[in-house]
This record gives structure tokens, sequence and C-alpha cells, in this order.
């Protein structure tokens, strides 16, 4: 009898008595379940050459050149409950034990991970040990992400004949190019059409996704760890076991996918809550005087970003000994007497008197060849030889796996914490790892859980703390380091027009409340492009809401301007950080980006309209916003000071302006408003409220 998991409109069967699984996507009644078993082969979640698979093998390993080729045998389910299932099966003369540990969420996003152990006695090296699943033939479209710093998530699409099509990560964290996403699907698929598949790694260190179709051997679509030669030699009685594989189907394209990680997320018990704890406005110096802590330029920036009704100031790099610049300094985590005679007391008292939380930067898994802490202890960087690997930004990487190490990062930031009043860690990660290598053996897998359990043992004793993860922006996004981390840096890039798809790509699969996006100064730092304080602010509020721009230097009318829109973040994070968020095809090829974000109940909804690039049409196609309650009406006002929209060439402005006006859901969503042809790199955002 096959073994059914189903939730939110999603079916894994699996075969009970080898763990194949012969379905996974769209729901099936139980009554199509129990005639699948001798109708449907079905796919393993480890292929291997012994089942005569002839595709990659889900295990590669041996004991020196023999056992290469294990056969599970012996299967059986360990447990089963409607939402989860684990198998386990042996091989006597490989001496492995393979399980598998399936589950899916009320939000129809599935996990799955394997253990291997040695059941031998001499040691096995395992190279390779990759969870996969099937997808049908008619899944004929890849589409993963790629990027570069300041540019990250950029999504390409690639056909998908026979072969396989194979994207790793060898940086020793995913990096700004990471695949982040890898969705299979029908031709053509999008936001609101097509079946989807996709997976993300729960892993913080080297990765490895592919999709593969075999004429032989169907179709898969797989994620893993990524293991250095020699990284992973399982000692009798040890077992490895994989990071979390996560998957989500959808049959209504990348909208469908959303939901599935962002409602799982939110149900985390250590997700930040924002009704409890709406996610508070951050003004960071870091755009505003980078290296320069003269308290005459930071604490009038204080004054002003309290102001203008910022809740959280964050003291960027340059604080700790030696660190006037980015080539020397870091490990030497102590306040620097020269810039901070008195401590960092004045600065932090004056950021709470303003009625502000303070944060605080730091980059704890990194040090500087000028640093003290170097000198002293030359061998306590990545190595691989005899020898330091090339600095890249002037810095080396700090061997965690060194108990030495790790317990001086931990007492330095165990007494930072504790000496001061810091309710934020900007936790950056700005090098990749390159020959990273402990005590002569690659060292990625140890490195990133010894990251892991620092910033744990950190939260453990200090739990009102929160962290973000930054890596040069977004070099390190995945939902490991969000086990570990309250937020991410989305992006260096504070310029509005590339945030927006930066952005978009980001929230596909992680909420906006876990995202930063700050609104950054007039001309930006990254392109040297130059926005208006709408477009900026308009960016800024679809993600956790702040500021990254000297604001002592703003005129008074910016100012009272950044007010109001920080003024409505605050009155629609709660919608924000809540609400299921949409995306839409745009009305004129790509020149548009339209979002919507409604509430659970669907009583209101904020809806984004951007112009990226002129349109190509004399009057813009009606812009179609789903997602409401199609028997719902609606009243639409403008969010943000905005002010008028001008007809800008039209025959009159929009029926909604200046007056409100009220719609229903169906006709948002299938009929749609006539917009203002706005000029490029503007945004129009309006609230939608229920009153009937």
């Amino acid at each position: 009898m096959p073994v059914h998991l189903t939730a939110a409109g999603v079916s894994l069967v699996a075969d009970e008595t080898d763990g194949r699984v012969l379905h996974w996507g769209r729901a099936l009644s139980e009554a199509t379940v129990r005639t699948m078993g001798d109708a449907v082969t079905g796919t393993a979640l480890l292929p291997l050459n012994a089942q005569v698979h002839q595709g990659r093998p889900g295990l590669i390993g041996h004991r020196a050149g023999t056992a290469w080729s294990p056969s599970f045998t012996h299967a059986r389910t360990l447990h089963t409950d409607g939402a989860r299932l684990a198998f386990q099966a042996e091989d006597p003369h490989s001496r492995l034990e393979w399980r598998a540990e399936l589950e899916l969420t009320a939000s129809g996003l599935l996990r799955l991970r394997h253990g291997l152990r040695n059941t031998g006695t001499d040691t096995y090296q395992l190279d390779e040990l990759t969870p996969v699943l099937p997808i049908p033939p008619r899944a004929v479209e890849a589409m993963d992400f790629t990027g570069r710093w300041a540019k990250e998530r950029q999504p390409q699409r690639h056909p998908l004949g026979h072969g396989t099509y194979l994207r790793e990560s060898r940086r020793g964290r995913p990096g700004h190019d990471s695949p982040y996403l890898m969705s299979a699907g029908t031709p053509g698929f999008g936001w609101d059409d097509g079946e989807v598949w996709s997976v993300h790694l729960a892993w913080s260190g080297n990765q490895r996704y592919y999709v593969e179709r075999l004429p032989s051997a169907g179709c898969v679509i797989g994620t893993g760890e990524l293991l250095l030669p020699g990284e992973c030699a399982l000692a009798p009685g040890e077992e490895y076991v994989t990071p979390w594989l996560c998957a989500a189907y959808s049959g209504t394209g990348l909208n469908g996918i959303t939901p599935r990680f962002h409602d799982w997320l939110r149900s985390r018990a250590h997700h930040p809550d924002p009704e409890a704890r709406p996610r508070p406005v951050v003004l960071n110096n870091w755009e505003a005087t980078y290296f320069d802590h003269d308290p005459r330029r930071l604490m009038p920036l204080v004054e002003r970003a309290a102001e203008v009704g910022v809740e959280r100031f964050v003291l960027d790099d340059g604080w700790f000994l030696g660190r006037r610049d980015d080539t020397a300094g870091l490990g030497d985590w102590y306040v620097d007497p020269d810039v901070w005679p008195d401590g960092l007391d004045p600065l932090i008292g004056h950021v709470w008197a303003h009625g502000m939380e303070f944060g605080l930067w730091c980059e704890p898994e990194m040090v500087s060849p000028d640093s003290r802490l170097l000198r002293e202890h030359p061998d306590w960087a990545l190595h691989a030889a005899d020898r330091l690997p090339p600095d890249w930004r002037n810095q080396q990487v700090l061997d965690l796996c060194r108990p030495e190490a790790y317990a001086y990062l931990l007492e330095r930031f165990d007494s930072l914490l504790s000496a001061y009043d810091i309710a934020y860690l900007k936790w950056d990660h700005n090098r990749d790892l390159v020959e990273p290598g402990h005590e002569g053996r690659a060292a990625v897998r140890a490195q990133t859980t010894a990251a892991y359990r620092l910033l744990d043992e950190l939260r453990r004793r200090h739990p009102g703390v929160e962290i973000e993860s930054c890596a040069s922006g977004g070099g390190r996004m995945d939902l490991g380091i969000l086990e570990h981390t309250d937020r991410v840096w989305t992006s260096d890039c504070n310029d509005a027009l590339e945030r927006q798809e930066i952005q978009r790509g980001t929230n596909l699969l992680l909420p906006l409340e876990l995202t930063g996006a700050h609104v950054g100064p007039t001309t930006s730092h990254s392109t040297g492009r130059t926005h208006t304080l709408a477009f900026r602010a308009a960016t800024a509020l679809f993600g956790h809401f702040g500021i990254e721009w000297d604001i002592t230097t703003a005129t008074d009318a910016e100012r009272a301007e950044l007010a109001e829109w920080v003024a409505a973040y605050k009155r629609h994070r709660t919608l924000l950080h809540t609400g299921r968020l949409f995306r839409h095809e745009s009305p004129d090829d790509e020149a548009a980006s339209l979002t919507t974000v409604v509430a659970p109940d669907r009583s209101e909804a904020l809806l984004s309209y951007v112009q990226l690039t002129a349109t190509r049409a004399e009057t813009p196609a009606r812009a179609r916003f789903p997602g409401l309650d199609p028997d719902g009406l609606y009243r639409l006002t403008p969010v943000g000071p905005q002010g008028p929209v001008p007809p800008n060439g039209l025959r009159r402005a929009p029926s909604w302006q200046p007056e409100q006006t009220e719609v229903t859901g169906e006709f948002l969503a299938h009929i749609g408003l006539a917009l203002p042809r706005l000029h490029p790199e503007s945004a129009l955002v309006l609230h939608a409220a229920r009153t009937d």
C-alpha cells in the first residue's frame, strides 16, 4: 500500500517497501493513490548504479577503492504520521546504513534529507550524498538565478533536453551567483501560469543543484552539499546527515511556490513576530559616514534619524582596534580608544535617549593580516598548506574549527553584548573561502557548522539580540543561515531600479520581513544613478524598511517627505509582513513590475506599480492585480507622499484620483486599473481597503 502525504493541494506518494516516490505534485484522491502501487514504477530517493541507474548517482563514496557501488536492501518504514515519513535500509556488503526523512508541512512545502551511517570497522570516504525528487517529462524548462556583487538573484532560463543541467557553488558560501531556487516547469511557466517544481538547499556552505532528464531514467531535480576531496571521512559508527532539501510544487505558476516557503517560514517558533514586535525602521550609518566615526558627524545623524521616525540606529564598520579603513583590524574586536576614548557608551546612550535601539556591525568569521590577532596566531587562518590563501578584500578567514579561535570569538562578542546595550548585530561575511583547510583537510563543512554553533550560543546567552546575516550584501542567503539569524541583508546595492529585480528574485523564497530594504542616497553609491525619494522609498517599502543615507545633508523638505514614508511603512508593516505576496506579469513587455500583498483575511492589500522603462504604447495597458476577494469591494487610496499623478499625455487622470474610488476584487484581477503613463524609474503604491 503506498504511503500518502498530502497538504495544501500537494501530494507525495511513496512505496512503503523501498522509499520510491510514485508521485510528487498536485493533490491526489485516496482512490487514485490506492491504484498507484502496480501502475507507477516510481523514482528512488537515492538513485544508484546498482539499480541500473545510468544518470548521476545520489551516493558516491568508497573504502580505499572498494564498496563503491552500494545496493541497499532490507528496507523498512520507520514511521509515518500523515505528515512525516522515514525509511531505513542497509547494505551488509558495503557496511552502510541509509535513511531518508520526508516531511510535508501544512503549507505544502516538502522537506527531505538523507543520513548515511558507516556500520563497518574501517573508514568510509563519502564524496557525495544528494537527495532527489522526481519531476514529470512535461517539465522541460529550468529557471534558476545568478548574479554578482550588488546585482544578486538575476533569473535565467534554460530549455531542458536530455542530459544534466548542473550548478555548483564552491565559494564556501552560496555566493552572489547562487542558484538560490532551482525550478523546472512546463513551457513558458510564469508568475501566474504553468506547473512548477522548485528546490532550495537550506545550507550556507558549498552547494550542488541539478536537473537531469535521461531517455532511460526519467527526470529528477535535486540539491545537496558539495563535499571537497576528503572532507567527509566517516569513522566506524559515524553518520553524515545532508542539509534539508526544501521543495515546492505549484500548478499556478511561481506565485504558487512563494506561499509554500513563506507560510512555513512564518510558522517557525523563532520567526520574528510582526504583530507582537513590529519590524523596526533601521538607519545604518555606512553610506552616510563610512569609516568616519567622528561623534560630531554621528550624533547629529542620530538626532535627524529620530526626527524622521527611525527606531533602530546601526553603527557599521570602523569601531574596533586599528580599523581606519578596510586594510586592517578584523579580528581585534575591542572598541578602539583612539576613536571612542569613552567607549561606545556616549553614542549608545544618545541613541537610546532618542527612543531608538542600538545595533552594531561585525565580521567575526574574518581576520585581517594586519591585525594583532593574526600576528599573534598566524596559524588561526584557514589554509591548505604551509601558506595562507591569497588575500581577498585585505582579509583571511578565521579557522572556527580551531577551538581556541572559536573560544576567542565567543568570549569577545559575549563580552561586548554584556558590556553594551546592543539590540542588534549586523553579522557580515565579506569573502569567499579559498583553500579552506584545517590541519591539512578541507573544512568548509566544519567551518559552516562552527559558525552556526557560534551564532546559536550567542543567541542563547543574549536572547534579546537580533542578528542579521550579511555577506557583501546577499552572498549568504539561504534557509540554513536563517535558522540561526533574524533577517538577511538583501544586497549592498541601494539603487532602487536594481533593487526592484533583486528583491523580486529574493522574495520568491523569503518573506518581506526577513529581507532588509533601505532608502539610499539620491545618487546611488553603487551605480551612480539618481532617483527621486518617492521611488527609493516605494521600493524599500516592500521589505524590512530602513535608511542608508546621510540625512543630515538632506533638505528640510526631503526629511519631511522621508518622515511621511516612514509613517506609511509603520501603518502598513503588519500587512506587508503577514500578507501573501503576489508578483504579476507586466502588461507592457517587462516595462513595468506589479506586486500585490494581500492580508490573510483579504480585508486589505497594497498594490505596487513600478515603471521600469518607458512604455511602448501611447496608453499603458491596464494593470491587473489578482489575489483579493473577487466579491469584495475595495477603496483605493495612494500610499506615501506621492502627490497627484498628472495625466502626462493622457486625456484625463485615472478615475481613482484625486478622489477615492471603489472597485471589486474581480475588477482588479480581470479588468485591471487604468494607470497613468509614469516616467521610467518611478512607482505608484495604492492601498486597497475592503468596505463591504
